[in-house]
């Protein structure tokens, strides 16, 4: 036990560290631009278009940073403004479907996938939802409170006390990311030493079946719900491989995937943004769900009809 408890502990000392060297120069940049007359001009020409989905001109960008770079920079960036909670959520649920577009769609095409399919389904997904819910729900317009982050203050003075802010809101961000992601990682090695994820994947075969894929894929699914599309790669290339997994439940597998991966660490990480995480991995796992149920179904019924036809043909 011991063992496993210090392997985990080193993983998340090392996966802090690495998601720390975003996270603490992304939020002192953006803490110290919004004091710029840059940030605010860039926000200006945004918001109309971020109004339409119910969103302030700020929110541009945490959208951009969690989608060019990743989740963490996006959350880094939220807490450096004031948002009410319906904007932190509308936000958190963009970010959950589209987030870190370059490494996670780059491992959609390993795996066979369209690179631009990827980011097509993820951008759709993101985009429909916020506007969803911008007309659907009328409450969350108290300011949303962050958690370990600082409270605001009354608007820094000079750039020593405006260097000072944004670095006291950086350390923050990292403390809050180290309470995260070092006992996540410590349950995952404890999952994985103890063959719980092979279990997962057993239990998920009745479900790929639903979805429309063959139980071989049920390791891709596994991997990718629990530790991530990323983190997930060398999984799911090895069921490529290996497994004899098919084009076509590989590509359901990533129309899954894609709306729905890491819900564990990708939920949990929300928590001190102050908004009801419930709700987002309802509609993360729903949109999954029936948005595959529906592609899946669709491709059996075609290759049904087709195989039919080359029936009747000879």
């Amino acid at each position: 036990m011991s063992a496993i408890l210090l392997e985990g502990l080193k993983k998340g000392m090392k996966l802090t560290w690495t998601l720390g060297k975003v996270i603490f120069p992304v939020t002192l940049i953006v803490t110290i631009l919004q004091y710029t007359p840059v940030l605010p001009w860039v926000m200006d020409q945004l918001a109309p278009l971020m109004s339409l989905l119910g969103l302030s001109g700020e929110a541009a960008v945490p959208l951009v940073l969690g989608n060019f770079l990743n989740l963490y920079a996006g959350i880094a960036a939220i807490i450096s403004f004031e948002f009410t909670v319906k904007e932190v959520f509308i936000l958190a649920v963009m970010l959950s479907f589209c987030h870190n577009l370059i490494i996670e769609s780059t491992v959609a095409k390993k795996v066979g996938v369209s690179w631009w399919l990827v980011i097509g389904v993820r951008v759709g997904l993101a985009l429909f939802s916020a506007i969803v819910i911008n007309l659907m729900w009328s409450g969350g317009q108290e300011q949303a409170q962050y958690g370990f982050a600082p409270e605001q203050r009354s608007a820094p003075e000079g750039w020593a006390e405006i260097i000072l802010q944004g670095l006291q809101t950086a350390a923050m961000g990292i403390v809050q990311l180290a309470l995260i992601v070092i006992p996540l990682m410590i349950v995952m090695q404890y999952l994985r030493e103890k063959g719980w994820l092979e279990r997962f994947s057993d239990w998920l075969a009745p479900a790929t079946k639903f979805l429309g894929m063959e139980r071989n894929t049920s390791m891709t699914l596994a991997a990718g719900l629990t530790i991530g599309l990323a983190y997930g790669a060398g999984l799911m290339i090895q069921a490529v491989e290996e497994d004899g997994v098919s084009k076509k439940d590989m590509f359901l597998a990533m129309i899954f995937l894609v709306s729905c991966h890491a819900v564990v660490e990708d939920t949990l990480i929300f928590i001190p943004l102050g908004i009801p995480i419930w709700p987002l991995l309802i509609i993360r796992l729903t949109t999954a769900i029936l948005l595959t149920a529906a592609v899946g179904f669709v491709w059996n019924k075609l290759q049904r009809e087709k195989r039919r036809s080359l029936t009747h043909e000879y």
